[in-house]
């Protein structure tokens, strides 16, 4: 490209980086003033771009790319709030541990969690998964037996297979019976990257 086009495309450029600033300040005004009820950002990892939302409450969801983003989108519309809105600065937490721990320098997250798109079974179920911590693995049948319930195996597998909070409720630990790694919603190759990333997959 020479300088005369350059020359040319630099009016479409400043207006295109305009639009983006002015669009980054409404969204930040809009936070700051209470305007957002769940604010949403997107990240790299080494699992691949995550779609990460939060409320007051806390970390709401944090979703792989195999899920459309207008899926979650709408699903925080329906189950939390209408007005959802692109913001990075209320994310900044939430981003931030999640780099720490791909980083390896983190083995917990300090986030408060907002359960609004959990059902009441899978609350209990995610709870007692929130236990296994980094480094460690639970089956399927132990996370049952601690929520009381030893004979409900598989529909603790339905619960972990809709846990809208993985990597931080961290349902990768949880395997088959025989160490065996079973479904997960992200697919098995994250499963294994992250297993890897804590030490529990050589």
């Amino acid at each position: 490209m020479n300088a005369k086009e350059l020359k040319r495309l630099a009016p479409a450029a400043k207006s295109e980086a305009r639009a983006r600033g002015a669009t980054g300040s409404l969204a930040a005004r809009a936070a700051g003033e209470g305007l957002v009820d769940v604010a949403v950002a997107t990240m790299d990892s080494p699992v691949g771009e995550l779609f990460v939302a939060v409320t007051s409450k806390g970390l709401v969801t944090v979703a792989y790319e195999t899920e459309s983003r207008e899926e979650v989108w709408q699903r925080l519309v329906r189950q939390v709030s209408p007005r959802v809105l692109e913001a990075a600065a209320p994310t900044d937490d939430a981003r931030r541990e999640l780099e720490e721990y791909f980083r390896a320098g983190r083995r917990r997250f300090d986030l408060g969690i907002d359960d609004r798109l959990m059902s009441a079974f899978a609350r209990s179920v995610l709870r007692a998964t929130s236990s296994v911590g980094f480094g460690e693995l639970a089956t399927y049948g132990e996370i049952a037996a601690r929520i009381d319930r030893p004979k409900a195996a598989r529909a603790v597998g339905r619960a972990l297979g809709s846990n809208p909070i993985p990597i931080v409720i961290p349902c990768h630990r949880i395997v088959g019976v025989s160490g065996s790694l079973t479904g997960y919603a992200g697919g098995l190759a994250r499963k294994q990257t992250l297993l890897r990333l804590e030490g529990s997959l050589t």
